[in-house]
């Protein structure tokens, strides 16, 4: 899970002055919550309102794998609970997304693929911040840092198992925490967690860097490389229940970054120039991420594994979980060393979610694991446009 934080969990660590959808100098819109009652999608019924998926048609590459693990999690009873949406039944999202598989191996691609799917599938958009679709995309990306099992001189930064006294509720909701007499309670927030050591005992694994584990948080999984060459696989399990907060606009309101300047990559650069001001400034974002050891790739909110360039992380209370789902938006690419910004349409599936991804204005693109990614992610940070296709 980006908490995906960002993850997977799940972080906006590219541009971070948000300048809402109309009015760049006025306060951020694309965070709007959706006014009660009302669904983060609509089915578009204007045909000239359908967009073409020409371009997106002919690049198939890991889409197949990618429904295979969404049909494989909306098969679990458990994913019942989150259907009906709106008019759109679990059978019919299981239906749309064996459809839209026979699709693609029935080989056809580019315009002919484009004239099939808008045939045979109803299109929905997000109604985005604005009421007139404008959704933010964002990256994230699974990170690989060096570690170990146990503690040394070099390895001395935790990333924590989720505490026993941590309650979530059936959808994983964090309720507090448990005390003595059974009384609920918050639970602390980041700075009290880290000050007090109240931890101690429940490391998973140590990190070499304490900006690292930070990054790790935030992104909700990371993978890491043991002193044997092992590569190790560490998930999200739970939150202590605090809204996110930007380490990254922190930054920039303070001056210690300027807003064009902010990268990933700058933000690494400025901790390891000024290693004791790390703390002081994670500690400004309350929630604290709790992991696991998993086996295989990094996995979604779904549990299932998401895949580059085809998963992506939206507001799992707002939107339906597992389906597919077209972006288009500008997105960065990697050419021979240099990063370009290029208008990307393409077809994903919802499997995620993350701490920093709420409301209908916001998804979070998932980029794949290590540095390449990482530098992608953090240069991401475009409005476009966000649609759900279902079986007619």
């Amino acid at each position: 899970m980006k908490i995906r934080i960002v993850l997977s969990g799940l972080l906006v660590i590219g541009v971070f002055i948000i300048t809402g959808c109309q009015k760049p100098q006025a306060k951020p819109f694309y965070d709007r919550p959706l006014p009660p009652g009302q669904l983060a999608l609509r089915k578009i019924t204007n045909p000239a309102e359908i967009p073409d998926f020409t371009n997106g048609c002919f690049d198939m590459s890991g889409m197949k794998t990618a429904i295979d693990r969404s049909v494989n999690y909306l098969g679990k009873p458990s994913s019942g609970q989150f259907f009906p949406y709106g008019d759109i039944t679990r059978q019919h999202a299981v239906d749309s997304l064996k459809a839209f598989s026979d699709l693609i191996g029935s080989g056809a691609r580019g315009a002919r693929l484009n004239a099939a799917i808008v045939e045979q599938f109803d299109v929905y958009t997000s109604v985005g911040c604005d009421d007139k679709g404008t959704v933010l995309f964002t990256g994230y990306y699974t990170p690989i840092f060096d570690g170990s099992t146990v503690q040394t001189e070099q390895f001395k930064y935790p990333l924590y198992k989720q505490p026993d006294d941590l309650v979530k509720d059936p959808l994983g909701r964090i309720l507090g925490r448990r005390g003595g007499a059974g009384q609920m309670t918050p639970y602390p927030e980041r700075s009290q967690i880290e000050e007090s050591n109240m931890l101690k005992g429940k490391e998973l694994v140590w990190l070499s860097d304490s900006f690292e584990v930070y990054i790790a948080h935030v992104q909700g999984s990371a993978k890491v490389r043991m002193p044997d060459g092992r590569l190790a696989t560490v998930g999200y399990a739970a939150n202590n229940g605090h809204e996110y907060r930007s380490v990254a606009k922190e930054l920039v309101k303070d001056g210690r970054i300027s807003s064009d300047q902010m990268s990933l990559s700058a933000m690494i650069d400025y901790f390891k120039q000024h290693i004791s001001e790390v703390a002081r400034y994670t500690q400004r974002n309350p929630r604290f991420v709790f992991f696991r050891h998993e086996e295989g790739p990094p996995r979604g909110s779904l549990n299932e594994p998401v895949t580059a360039m085809r998963s992506i992380a939206t507001d799992k209370l707002i939107f339906p979980r597992g389906c597919v789902a077209f972006i288009s938006t500008v997105l960065p690419q990697m050419v021979r060393g240099r990063i370009y910004q290029n208008a990307y349409d393409g077809f994903v599936l919802d499997q995620d979610t993350g701490g920093a991804i709420r409301a209908a204005g916001r998804c979070d693109v998932y980029m794949g694991e290590g540095d390449g990614p990482g530098k992608l992610a953090g240069q991401t940070y475009q409005p476009g446009r966000l649609y759900y296709l279902f079986l007619k």
